[in-house]
């Protein structure tokens, strides 16, 4: 995405399921909205969020079920015509809570289910429910790959039976009939969920807030795509992944990181010329105005390691599409995320395309034997103008319970850089921020509360009933501080 004719703009980071409703995890009603406007009466402009697709394993956004379809558990039951909100408990009366999504699963999945079969018996020869399943022509496969999932309490369609992990078309059609109602009632529930998200797009787009959506590169090895798009991975004839993604060892990491998600046939794909591609992220680009895609240096190279390798060690860099591919997005209002080593060709691929990268000021602080490191490209100084700037991101600690993990030396340097006491760092972090050059800043809703660790919204490399889960209170984001943002907005010209 070129901003470099764009207005500067201030944004929050913040995910639908962390919104304050009181059914066990946020949803798309009344409560986004009321959030929505609160921040857009501060003059914030753009609203962040992480990936909206249907979580497996470990609640990750970035381990969908489904590139295509969204996440379900997002659904604002209060909003369903002829729903009774009576008969569904209360189960998050502590706002402060994280999201208790065993609690979910077992209270609001029945129930919504429930409402889904009831609403497709009445609306089923609806023009508009006809209409947007005639559309969506990724939904049979995800609504079969769900229904069979249930059927076999299993999303790891590998392990199926032969017939419908090799999709053979006679033992399709007969779980199709076998599972009629299970399918429809998925199919409903995707529309109930769409026509609740283009409402909220509608809505903030209303109060003149732009909506960042968020790609993974990669896709789950238990997702619908997988099991019915296999030539588009690196997957055989029996269903096993011939190769995994992940990154190389380095500094951090001696062994590397094996993600263990299938990687992409890309001589398949240039025979497509990308469609499957392009569907995926002019879908997006629907649903939200602005796309930030995570590991874009995949479009570079990506490292493959075989299927079966106990470590990431024994993998090999691959080249990806590059410009074939991007080429059909050329300028289009695209964030790439190049955090990590990036090597020249990614850089090469930004500027020819004029991607903005990001800059996470919580990397600025690398130290040398006389101090700062000013040659640091996270250091607002040497900001560009084409570039969206970050205290911190989902992964990253909070700027509170970063600043708070610091030793003595490095807190001396991050003070003596600001210019302030501690109780004033996470405020003068937003500031520096604000008056750079970048022109879009974006903060996690957690930094401008001024929250600590215990508000972390993931820690990357480990499953725990606190990743994905933390819950935004509105009343802990009291006035003065939304007014505080609101006049550096003003004062640094993003209003």
């Amino acid at each position: 995405m070129s901003v470099k004719n764009e207005e500067r703009a201030c944004g929050v980071l913040l995910h639908p399921v962390s919104f304050n409703s009181p059914y066990g995890i946020g949803s798309l009603g009344e409560e986004a909205r009321s959030a929505l406007k609160m921040f857009a009466n501060a003059g914030i402009k753009l609203w962040q969020i992480l990936p909206i697709g249907p979580t497996g394993y470990g609640n990750s956004p970035y381990s969908a079920l489904s590139t295509f379809a969204g996440n379900e558990l997002l659904i604002d039951i209060r909003e369903i015509e002829g729903v009774d909100i009576t008969l569904f408990p209360d189960t998050a009366k502590d706002r402060n809570a994280r999201v208790n999504y065993e609690e979910v699963f077992t209270v609001k999945v029945p129930y919504l289910k429930k409402i889904a079969k009831s609403f497709y018996s009445e609306h089923k020869n609806d023009s508009e429910f006809v209409s947007f399943c005639k559309e969506n022509t990724w939904l049979d496969d995800y609504t079969l790959f769900r229904a069979l999932s249930d059927h076999f309490n299993d999303t790891r369609w590998f392990l199926w039976e032969d017939g419908l992990k090799n999709r053979n078309e006679k033992v399709l059609s007969e779980y199709r009939e076998k599972l009629c109602a299970e399918i429809n009632m998925y199919k409903t529930l995707q529309y109930l969920f769409f026509k609740q998200w283009n409402a909220l797009h509608s809505y903030a787009n209303g109060l003149g807030i732009k909506i960042i959506g968020d790609v993974p590169f990669f896709v789950s090895s238990d997702s619908a795509d997988a099991w019915s798009k296999r030539l588009l991975f690196k997957i055989d004839e029996n269903g096993i992944q011939t190769d995994s993604a992940g990154v190389p060892p380095d500094a951090f990491s001696p062994t590397g990181q094996l993600w263990g998600n299938p990687v992409y046939d890309w001589e398949y794909h240039k025979k497509t010329d990308f469609k499957w591609w392009r569907k995926r992220l002019n879908f997006m680009l629907t649903l939200t105005d602005i796309v930030r895609i995570d590991h874009f240096r995949g479009f570079a190279a990506c490292w493959h390691t075989p299927y079966g390798e106990p470590t990431a060690q024994g993998g090999a860099w691959v080249k990806g599409p590059g410009q074939d591919l991007l080429r059909y997005f050329k300028g289009k209002p695209i964030i790439a995320e190049d955090l990590g080593v990036i090597t020249d060709d990614v850089v090469e691929l930004m500027e020819q395309n004029d991607f903005p990268g990001m800059k996470i000021l919580q990397f600025a602080f690398d130290l040398r034997e006389n101090g700062l490191n000013t040659e640091n490209w996270y250091l607002p100084f040497n900001y560009t103008q084409n570039c969206v700037a970050y205290t911190g991101t989902h992964d990253n600690q909070t700027s509170r319970g970063w600043f708070n993990y610091l030793d003595n030396g490095y807190k001396d340097v991050v003070r003596r850089f600001l210019q302030c006491p501690d109780d004033e760092v996470v405020w003068q972090m937003i500031r520096a921020l604000m008056c750079s050059v970048a022109k879009y800043v974006v903060f996690p809703v957690q930094d401008i509360i001024g929250q600590d660790d215990s508000a972390r919204m993931n820690i990357p490399g480990t499953v725990g009933t606190d990743n994905w889960s933390y819950r935004f209170n509105p009343e802990a984001l009291e006035s003065w501080k939304l007014g505080r943002v609101g006049e550096f907005i003003r004062l640094y010209g993003r209003g």
